[in-house]
């Protein structure tokens, strides 16, 4: 996403099963995502060499051979699983090897 703004739509988008997964706090049963300000604030007090650290730990703890890694994901839009729901696919393939790392399929984040 590119600015605080999609970030937050990105966010309020998301479905109860994906509030979840991420750990956002819950409030009388419902998943609550964090305001455009609230994302605004935490990420400008990221130290971007720490973040850099740690994906760098994250790429080599998977990427073996791979200086990088390519994260990409689909909806499926044509397929359906047993309730209905689209399927969505993620996956990450080394861009040296060529090797897919791991590859997620998961019902509806809705």
């Amino acid at each position: 996403m590119r600015g605080y703004k999609a970030i937050a739509d990105w966010a309020n988008g998301l479905g109860p099963k994906a509030r979840q997964r991420f750990g956002c706090r819950s409030r009388a049963g419902r998943y609550l995502v964090p305001s455009e300000s609230i994302i605004r604030d935490v990420l400008i007090r990221v130290d971007p060499a720490a973040l850099d650290r740690a994906l760098q730990r994250w790429n080599q703890a998977y990427a073996g051979e791979d200086e990088s890694l390519a994260i990409d994901g689909k909806t499926m839009c044509n397929a359906l699983d047993e309730q209905g729901q689209q399927t969505h696919i993620m996956s990450v393939i080394g861009h040296q090897t060529k090797i897919c790392d791991t590859q997620k399929k998961s019902a509806s984040c809705r």
